[in-house]
């Protein structure tokens, strides 16, 4: 009713638009929201120069070192998981590690081609897995990626990936976008769910040919081989003898760097960015 309402230009259909909070996380502007997660971290790969990137998965739940004491790993870990010791949790960490170190150093991140970054580090920013990749890459100096999701038990970005290429998604969808597109290869660590849905995301993308061939490596096959009967799914006619060949597996990060290499994955010299 007149003199109940505030003043016109107080008044939230008076905001500008790109001022109006509660208009922009309104239901109606999604899609701009969605627009949005995937401008700004394109904007801040393009700055760094990065024209592709090694994408190294594996759970959030190994711990360095395998030890009772869980260090700045489980400050990350979300609250009631339970984290994994022992000898080979430890040495898949230190793997991870080491391999971030032999892919930042052979690969190109190190060393930019007018301007341009091949083969820089990446991963989902986590504990874990997450932070021994990216952890390789900070050891060397090279910069490295963390592509965070916000979950409700709150995901804080590990302390190893460049503070300028830390981004943190709401949307699984475009998180999993800026995974895959300027993806040069794929290096999978024994992990859990989220690992499946992205190792298995990208193997569709292959097998489809909705993806650009990219090397892919599974790192422990004994562990692979245990929780996957990918023979099985050749036996039951549910994918073709070629698939498994989509993959590789690898025991240590210099046979993994080896398998890369071996598929066709190109170091040192940087190309052109996506859509440039």
């Amino acid at each position: 009713m007149p003199g109940h309402d505030p003043p016109n230009d107080q008044h939230s259909a008076y905001r500008l638009a790109a001022q109006d909070e509660e208009f922009l996380l309104g239901d109606s502007m999604r899609g701009v929201r969605f627009l949005l997660e995937y401008a700004k971290a394109e904007e801040r790969l393009r700055s760094w120069g990065v024209a592709s990137t090694i994408v190294v998965f594996g759970s959030a739940r190994v711990l360095q070192g395998g030890s009772s004491d869980p260090a700045a790993t489980t400050a990350t870990m979300p609250e009631g998981a339970r984290p994994r010791r022992g000898a080979t949790s430890a040495r898949w960490y230190e793997e991870a590690r080491r391999f971030g170190r032999i892919a930042s150093e052979r690969g190109g991140a190190l060393r930019p081609v007018e301007g341009l970054r091949r083969n820089v580090v990446a991963t989902g920013g986590g504990p874990g897995i997450m932070e021994a990749a990216n952890r390789g890459a900070y050891d060397v100096g090279a910069p490295t990626i963390g592509f965070n999701i916000r979950l409700p038990l709150e995901q804080v970005p590990n302390a190893f990936t460049t503070p300028d290429l830390t981004f943190q998604f709401h949307y699984f969808a475009m998180r999993k976008m800026h995974l895959a597109m300027r993806a040069a290869a794929l290096v999978v660590f024994p992990g859990g769910f989220g690992t499946f849905d992205e190792l298995f995301e990208v193997l569709t993308l292959r097998q489809t040919e909705k993806a650009a061939k990219v090397p892919i490596v599974l790192f422990d096959p004994g562990y692979w081989r245990r929780v996957v009967n990918f023979e099985a799914l050749v036996e039951e006619g549910m994918i073709e003898e070629e698939d498994l060949g989509l993959f590789d597996f690898a025991d240590d990060a210099e046979e993994a760097w080896s398998c890369l290499i071996r598929r066709g994955l190109l170091a040192g010299e940087a190309e052109p960015a996506p859509g440039s």
